[in-house]
């Protein structure tokens, strides 16, 4: 079969559409995660926070698509990636999915008992959905630029020789508080387009600003450790962008502050940083001015050049190992082979934009903001 892509092409698509699904789930679940972390801030009656909860309760289930078509992606597309990720961050995962998993039983049970230490459990459950979850993608994403404890043998088994407590690095600290900060001010800038004013549209706007000032500051902190820093991985020699998938074959050395190296050959790449510096100012302006408009689309490039600074640092690197960096894992020899990404590129095409299509239409369909009127009186409510 003859593909009309050639390999080097392919991976770099692939490179760009895991980048994708990740934004995308941040963009969508993650303003999920951001109100259901404010939730025992912002409400404080019970009919307050039942306004929070189905600003977000029409949505959350959907958006956890991208979750599963991320995890699926990274599974098909580039699967030495997936077994060492998913099998050296297993507790970690497991710390993840216990966290989800309380969410949906939270929004299910929390009404279904009219008694307010029953339902203040089952919202401090929520809380806990959201916060978790925020942080340890936050810490993954610290530890992945560190470069994870892994290391392969002459056979291409992964070996893990990290813990769940080694994990929460200073770095990964900061990156982890960082991920809870985007999500804190995005839930906010959520809750201004969806809810009515009042209290606790108030208090999110309050929240919110201190979000985006942490966001600022943090994400600053982080550029700077991440130049000064000891952290950083280069490729040497020859590099064959089309060779075969095997990390082994690619010489991979520890070089600190090589994640500047990019914005040195490619300059446009210095759009996603301002992105995450300018994002969380613009939502500061937009709380200020009460435009709502503004504050959500603030908090939304933010999220964006956020993740996208991280991917665009550490290419062609997708999870580089600091105790043997030869086994370093990047979009050159980690794929899949070329026909499978191929096929793949081919399916996605189809049912990507189906994706895109349904989700902005239940937005459309669901647009127009929550009010106490509505949670009194409406049935469907939780």
């Amino acid at each position: 079969m003859e593909i009309p892509l050639d390999y080097e092409t392919l991976r770099v698509i692939w490179w760009g559409l895991m980048g994708t699904l990740l934004i995308g789930f941040a963009l969508t679940d993650g303003y999920d995660l951001g109100v259901a972390a404010l939730m025992p801030f912002i409400g404080k009656t019970d009919e307050e926070r039942r306004m929070a909860i189905n600003a977000i309760a029409p949505h959350w289930e959907g958006h956890q698509v991208w979750f599963i078509l991320g995890g699926g992606a990274i599974f098909a597309a580039w699967p030495f990636v997936y077994a060492v990720s998913f099998s050296g961050f297993y507790l970690a995962m497991f710390l993840v999915l216990s966290a989800l998993i309380l969410r949906p039983v939270a929004f299910k049970y929390r009404s279904k008992h009219a008694d307010a230490g029953w339902r203040n459990r089952w919202d401090w459950a929520l809380f806990i959905g959201g916060f978790v979850p925020a942080l340890v993608f936050g810490v993954a994403v610290g530890n992945v630029l560190q470069g994870a404890p892994f290391r392969l043998d002459s056979d291409l088994r992964s070996f893990y020789e990290g813990s769940l407590l080694g994990l929460f690095s200073p770095f990964a600290l900061m990156t982890g508080l960082l991920s809870v900060a985007m999500v804190v001010m995005h839930g906010a800038g959520f809750l201004s387009v969806k809810i009515e004013q009042g209290p606790v549209l108030d208090r999110a706007r309050r929240i919110g600003s201190v979000a985006a000032i942490a966001s600022v500051i943090l994400f600053a902190a982080g550029g700077l450790w991440v130049a000064n820093g000891v952290m950083g991985f280069r490729l040497e020699g020859m590099v064959d962008p089309s060779g075969p998938s095997n990390p082994l074959f690619v010489k991979t050395v520890a070089a600190p502050g090589a994640w500047i190296d990019n914005y040195g050959r490619y300059p446009w790449m210095v759009i996603a940083p301002i992105l995450g510096l300018v994002g969380p100012l613009v939502a500061l302006l937009g709380i200020r001015r009460h435009s709502h408009v503004l504050n959500l689309a603030g908090s939304s490039l933010a999220t964006v050049g956020i993740i996208a600074t991280v991917g665009l640092s550490m290419f062609p690197f997708i999870l580089p190992s600091s105790i043997d960096p030869q086994s370093s894992l990047t979009a050159w020899n980690a794929s899949s082979s070329h026909l499978t990404l191929w096929i793949m590129l081919l399916v996605t095409v189809i049912f990507l934009p189906l994706v895109l299509t349904y989700t902005a239409w239940v937005m459309k369909v669901l647009f127009g903001r929550v009010t106490l009127r509505d949670v009194r009186t409406n049935p469907d409510f939780y």
